[in-house]
């Protein structure tokens, strides 16, 4: 064996893999070289190798997050953070205390629509807190909704409804006036056309600042469901100053419409990548949002929406799907309602097989028939526990479980039924859509339930993860998900030195307090990336 360049000993190492629970663990070159207890350490050694005993602490593989938005994200929390307020009142306070040039636009993120309390999304309330002259341009928080004020409409020269090539929307009243909601991308980007944008060293640095936060979380990796048009050079910008402290796999967009010269450049991103980046996949949305009134469900929701695919025909998307995994793409597919679920599960059953499995993210809602073809079909499960927890109420009196009715409320985030019918599945966070801190979305997993709030309900207990499936959702069945079973995703020689070190055990710590662990150190490749 090499003299390692690292060893790391703790009174707890879950491998993740069958065997003695080592308490020691050697890494040179970026791989794990041996495991073993703390007296084998003393053989692992060379005159430059560091030694940290980190005592008490628990070492798990490095945890992946299966659902990011980086560098879109990066562009989408400016502004005032508003994923806090609850009430309209609150809106409305904080939109006063912005603190805004003359002129300037007022922004904000986060904007949960169960401030409304049941009462259409309007800008009413913007009007209200800063008068109908100023251009406010805020994101609903799942990120395919704004709510802009009358003077950003006439900024956008939108005064009524507009057709899209995708399902997008302007949402208006009875006498065809819009109400300043706009449904998803399409509808968005003409507000967001107007917006200042951000300088690249802003960007850059924003960027470094994220990746820096996630390592301290604990993260090693994460999947991006984007690939922005500055993403490649943000990225190789951060990586001539050193190394990543975050592993990147990135899955470009490919919107309604995008013809072959647009599934020509995916197919040529492909071959861009760094030292711990890459592309490999491509994005589709098969359809929005429940909150917004644009999944695709099998039946109306109880606005009567949320009937149609986001793409117009979609054998669109069946078509330019098969193009890429001709080309050995692996397909990743938003898919929230359970028409859209059954579409997408009905495609890739006709998509030829690639390296890396196709997915399916999100999986709000959706009866068993649909659950038992994951595993059967070899589709991978990507979900996020606290879309649940922190956007449905246990009673469904939110937006969300009202839009859908008790029935098709009472059988969402399926997560348990995944699993138990042998699905693989992935866990993660979507930021920014909700925070990215795996303590607390592994700890949601199992609570279904906030962190740290024992008063809330939890939302459909019976679908909780045991704390072995939550921890694999990061690590075991993230590395699979990834087609990277061999070199990652668990403890042993051979595989990725990607290690996550936390000051609790996420197998046996109550759940509310691990959601609080101290996290001493990260290690991607080898290299420590965070020290607490």
């Amino acid at each position: 064996m090499s003299v390692a360049d690292l060893i790391l000993m703790a009174d707890r190492i879950h491998t993740m893999s069958d065997g003695p629970a080592p308490t020691a663990i050697a890494v040179a070159g970026g791989v794990i070289t041996a495991t073993g207890d703390r007296a084998d350490a003393r053989g692992w050694r060379g005159r430059g190798t560091e030694v940290v005993d980190l005592g008490a602490a628990t070492i798990t593989p490095g945890l992946v997050d299966g659902h990011f938005h980086p560098v879109t994200g990066v562009g989408l929390t400016r502004g005032v953070d508003l994923s806090s307020v609850r009430t309209a009142e609150g809106l409305k306070s904080a939109l006063r205390d912005a603190d805004v040039a003359p002129g300037a636009w007022l922004e904000g993120w986060g904007l949960d629509p169960n401030v409304f309390e049941g009462a259409p999304v309007t800008h009413a309330p913007l009007v209200e807190a800063v008068g109908p002259d100023v251009p406010v341009f805020l994101l609903l928080f799942d990120g395919h909704a704004a709510l802009v004020s009358p003077r950003a409409l006439e900024m956008a020269g939108i005064d009524g409804p507009r057709a899209f090539v995708s399902g997008a929307g302007v949402v208006c009243d009875a006498d065809r006036r819009p109400t300043g909601h706009l449904l998803e991308l399409e509808a968005l980007d003409l507000v967001r056309a107007l917006l200042p944008g951000d300088a690249p060293a802003d960007r850059r640095a924003r960027l470094t600042d994220l990746l820096r936060r996630m390592a301290a979380a604990g993260l090693t990796a994460a999947n991006a469901m984007d690939f922005e048009a500055d993403s490649a050079a943000l990225f190789r910008s951060l990586e001539e100053d050193g190394e990543l402290p975050v592993r990147w796999r990135f899955a470009p967009f490919v919107m309604p419409g995008a013809g072959r010269d647009g599934l020509d450049a995916v197919i040529a991103q492909q071959r861009l990548a760094g030292r711990r980046w890459r592309v490999q996949g491509a994005k589709f949305m098969i359809d929005g949002t429940i909150d917004g009134g644009t999944a695709w469900l099998d039946e109306p929701d109880t606005h009567g929406e949320s009937t149609a695919c986001l793409w117009p025909d979609p054998s669109a998307y069946t078509d330019a799907a098969g193009v890429l995994a001709g080309h050995g793409i692996p397909i990743v597919t938003h898919a929230i309602g359970d028409a859209g679920i059954r579409y997408v599960l009905d495609t890739y059953a006709r998509l030829p097989r690639t390296s890396v499995p196709h997915r399916i993210e999100h999986l709000e809602t959706m009866p068993t028939e649909l659950i038992e073809r994951f595993a059967s079909r070899d589709v991978t499960a990507s979900m996020q526990p606290t879309h649940c927890t922190a956007y449905t109420r246990a009673d469904h009196s939110d937006n969300w479980s009202s839009r859908l009715g008790k029935r098709r409320a009472d059988r969402a985030f399926r997560a348990r039924d995944l699993r138990d019918r042998g699905a693989r599945l992935v866990l993660g966070s979507d930021w920014p859509i909700a925070p990215f801190d795996p303590r607390a979305i592994l700890a949601a997993a199992r609570l279904r339930r906030p962190a740290g709030r024992p008063d809330v309900e939890p939302v459909l207990p019976g679908q909780a993860l045991t704390a072995r499936m939550a921890l694999e959702g990061y690590t075991t069945e993230a590395a699979a998900a990834a087609g990277l079973s061999g070199e990652s995703g668990r403890l042993v020689p051979g595989h990725r030195a990607d290690l996550t070190v936390f000051g609790l055990d996420p197998l046996s710590a109550d759940p509310d307090e691990f959601a609080e662990s101290p996290v001493p150190m990260t290690v991607v490749g080898g290299r420590v990336a965070h020290r607490g």
